[in-house]
């Protein structure tokens, strides 16, 4: 039976217990008998045995959409960075104890099963996680919401350390295949690439192009179910991959070209064989545009060959009916493509087509980092897509004579926001396409929107200014405090009920217990356990012992100049250094863990994991420091890393630059389960602060604002010549004590902290957080207020649950209903 339409057939299928749907997919389905199989064969029948149990309720949603008009979400993004499925769909389906009697023939426990299945491969940080927890949401609200997304043969890469170096590995994370997704080839779709335009005319004049020549693969959908917690709602998200329209030339083969006969399935299939690809090189930047428009061009024709499959070609009424968001500049190019296909596959006149594709894109920003919005070569456009440029152009016409009519004899005005960036090589402004093309432009923090508004796209907000709103970004507690800590739920669910599950605003009831004391104790326990957790991960993965009385200080994310994990490594080298000038007196034990991946071509991001490594090393190896300081590098931090190391934090990291972080949601994952802030006022840590209570939270630095005007006379050296402190720590660096068999690997490192260029302000904010992490310390000592502050930090994270983001966007932007109820036989 298909799933991709409506479904009118009324028998239900019959699933027998789960331990006995598990015996018959581990001897039916994947045929091994009990008394031979091992974990990896368990988690698949499990898995699958699972799956049948969503099938049954994706198969309803699919029923109560198709027979509803109403106005459906298609969510475009490049990333889905859904971690394991398992445990996700154990706790959404409430089978956690069915599942565990199960395993118990097997001798083998849930947990210990769940680390058979591999991290999805289809994201790499922040974006898309958060894309996966805002499809969490939509099923959890019953919202009509699809994913569309890229199936990666290969994810980021798996980070393994050699001598303090990053190396990256192939992530092949499909090679055991995945039981959570359905193939429908059914659902192929033909995108194309290369070629050239033709013009005709037809009986009315009007010129007709066709993109002709071209060379076209195939995209091939794989559906994976996400689950709503508990209310029979399953959406889908489609994942597609490349594949070859001839995948095999016997000619080539017979004559003996082996190699030949296969290359074009190669050439097809690298286009989803790796996320991520390294775009420094021309091959590289190419493969990441076709990777951009594979997706949107396949899952545009996906949207309308259903529409015109249910309402013809009459598209009167489709911008009504369906919203699709961007999901960062990635997908800019759903804007030209969709105005192509409506125009050249459907007959549309550019007046119509622009007023259905306005209405129905809407762009979310994620950067305010000016060399992280795409921009595309004319040339690389030209040669890949000579369709869709010719398209641009046009857009970009008409939308600069507008603007020159209502602010004549501006050119400077035009050339700043022309979508095409003149010179000597000109280049596409993807983001600015994007602004251009949508009805609705958000950023996703306070702070970050309106820094979009008064600096990055002032003059689009001049132009524009009902487009822009902001949608404070969220995490789903579901995966994010409910199965991550599992100790910390019970407790809350004992304590207040389990309705926060669901409506996260409802764990504000938590927070007169902070004053309980015996509340206090259970908390701490908790708290206590998770460490012990963590303990036993950091030894197995990095060889580290920490010992579980000490503070946990935590940063995990991306490795990037601008979130400042070298701030936080001066001050690791600040501690060693008291330590070893004997003063210690009054310094609590601390474990330092930072974690996270540097982009391949990322030279100083690179460098910064090598510094992490050698100064832990260091550390690590002092006699005089291990009583009082420990540092580890994580390698391969993922969202199942995550997923430990987040419940044993009590000190969360969120220090970047501020006026650099669009929002973060890490900083959210850590607030949620009881660990206290330190930052500065970047991203959403000015709402974390807000919510928390400025006492509950340690800040330091400049705002915004203040780091912009520093630049102006920013006079780094001038700042060490008169902190002792920071003197120490530079001539510690400089002297090669981190690094004496290897003397210099560090001057760029050092010299960019001492250049009055460096923009992300280090040696500025030094002095501040050196002192905000003392506060820290002696905040610590007192175990007991450290833990009220604890529990107000949870109670107040109502907020930033991905649920109310999406409430937001459903009201706001999307304008769409949960899915209407109908009574099933």
């Amino acid at each position: 039976m298909t799933m991709t339409g409506a479904l009118t057939t009324t028998s239900e299928p019959v699933l027998g217990p789960l331990h006995r749907e598990l015996e018959r997919h581990l001897g039916f389905t994947l045929g091994h008998c009990e008394d031979v199989a091992d974990a990896r064969y368990i988690y698949q029948a499990l898995a699958i045995a699972t799956r049948d149990r969503l099938i049954d309720h994706w198969r309803r949603t699919k029923a109560r959409l198709a027979a509803t008009d109403q106005r459906r979400v298609f969510y475009l993004s490049l990333e889905f960075l859904i971690g394991r499925s398992l445990g996700n769909a154990i706790q959404n389906l409430d089978l956690d104890e069915s599942a565990r009697e199960a395993l118990h023939q097997y001798g083998i426990q849930l947990e210990e099963l769940a680390e058979q299945e591999h991290d999805a491969g289809l994201g790499n940080g922040g974006l898309g996680r958060l894309a996966a927890c805002f499809l969490d949401s939509c099923a959890n609200l019953e919202l009509p919401v699809t994913g569309y997304g890229i199936r990666y043969e290969f994810g980021m890469f798996h980070q393994f350390i050699e001598n303090g170096r990053q190396v990256e590995n192939p992530d092949h994370w499909l090679r055991d295949g995945n039981a959570w997704e359905l193939e429908r080839p059914e659902s192929t779709r033909r995108v194309q690439f290369y070629g050239h335009t033709e013009i005709s005319y037809d009986q009315q004049g009007v010129p007709q192009s066709r993109w002709v020549d071209t060379w076209d693969i195939l995209a091939v959908p794989y559906d994976m179910p996400v689950p709503g917690f508990r209310n029979e709602t399953v959406n889908t998200l489609r994942l597609w991959k490349a594949s070859a329209t001839d995948a095999f030339n016997l000619d080539e083969f017979n004559s003996g070209s082996y190699t030949e006969a296969v290359a074009a399935q190669n050439t097809a299939e690298r286009i989803t064989m790796v996320l991520y690809p390294n775009d420094s090189s021309e091959n590289g930047k190419k493969l990441r545009l076709k990777q951009q428009y594979f997706l949107v061009s396949a899952s545009l024709q996906d949207v309308l060959l259903e529409w015109v499959k249910q309402h013809g070609t009459d598209f009167s009424d489709f911008g009504a009916k369906h919203c699709f968001q961007l999901n960062d500049t990635h997908p800019a190019c759903a804007v030209p493509e969709m105005m192509r296909l409506l125009m050249d596959e459907y007959g549309q006149r550019w007046n119509d087509a622009w007023e259905i594709t306005s209405r129905c894109m809407a762009y979310t920003n994620h950067t305010l980092l000016p060399e992280a919005l795409e921009r595309w070569s004319v040339t690389l456009f030209s040669t890949l897509l000579p369709r869709l440029l010719e398209i641009i152009y046009e857009i970009n016409s008409r939308f600069l004579k507008e603007v020159n009519e209502k602010w004549p004899d501006n050119p400077d005005l035009l050339r700043r926001v022309s979508l095409i960036e003149e010179g000597d090589a000109p280049h596409v402004r993807m983001a600015y396409l994007s602004i251009v093309g949508s009805f609705s432009v958000n950023g996703v923090a306070h702070l970050h929107t309106e820094l979009l508004k008064d600096g990055l796209f002032s003059d689009f907000y001049t132009i524009w200014p009902e487009k822009f709103n902001n949608k404070t970004n969220g995490v789903t507690q579901r995966r994010w405090l409910a199965h991550c800590n599992p100790g910390l739920r019970d407790l809350l669910n004992e304590t207040i009920g389990n309705y926060w599950e669901t409506d996260l605003e409802a764990i504000s009831n938590i927070a007169p217990y902070a004053e309980d004391a015996d509340f206090r104790g259970k908390w701490r326990d908790i708290k206590q356990n998770n460490k012990r957790a963590l303990v036993d991960y950091v030894r197995k993965y990095t060889g580290v012992e920490f010992d579980a009385s000490s503070l946990f200080d935590v940063q995990v994310k991306r490795i990037h100049e601008y979130k400042r994990q070298l701030l936080n490594v001066l001050h690791v080298v600040h501690l060693y250094d008291r330590i070893h000038r004997g003063d210690s007196a009054g310094m609590v034990p601390r474990c330092v863990l930072i974690g996270g991946k540097a982009a391949p071509g990322y030279h100083v991001a690179k460098l910064i994991v090598k510094l992490v490594n050698n100064v832990a090393d260091v550390v690590n190896a002092s006699p005089e420091a291990a009583q009082l300081l420990k540092l580890v590098f994580f390698p391969n931090y993922r969202v199942s890393a995550m997923e430990m190391i987040c419940p044993g934090t009590e000190l969360s990291e969120q220090i970047s630059t501020a006026g650099k972080e669009a929002s973060g949601t890490g900083n959210m994952k850590f607030m949620m389960n009881g660990a206290l802030t330190i930052g500065t006022l970047d991203g959403a840590n000015i709402e974390i602060r807000e919510k928390a209570g400025a006492e509950n939270f340690f800040l330091f630095g400049m705002n915004a604002a203040e780091a912009q005007e520093a630049k102006q006379s920013y006079n780094p050296n001038q700042i060490i010549s008169t902190d002792k402190d920071i003197q120490r720590v530079l001539e510690l660096l400089e002297s090669g004590h981190f690094n004496q068999t290897e003397p210099g690997i560090f001057d760029l490192i050092t010299a960019s902290l001492r250049s009055p260029h460096d923009q992300w302000l280090t040696i500025a904010d030094l002095r501040e957080y050196i002192d905000a992490q003392q506060e820290v310390n002696d905040a610590y000592k007192d175990q007991d207020h450290w833990n009220k502050m604890s529990i107000l930090n949870t109670a107040n994270s109502g907020w930033f649950s991905s649920d109310r983001t999406i409430r937001q966007y459903a009201e706001e932007i999307w304008r769409i209903k949960p899915l209407a109820r109908r009574s099933d036989k």
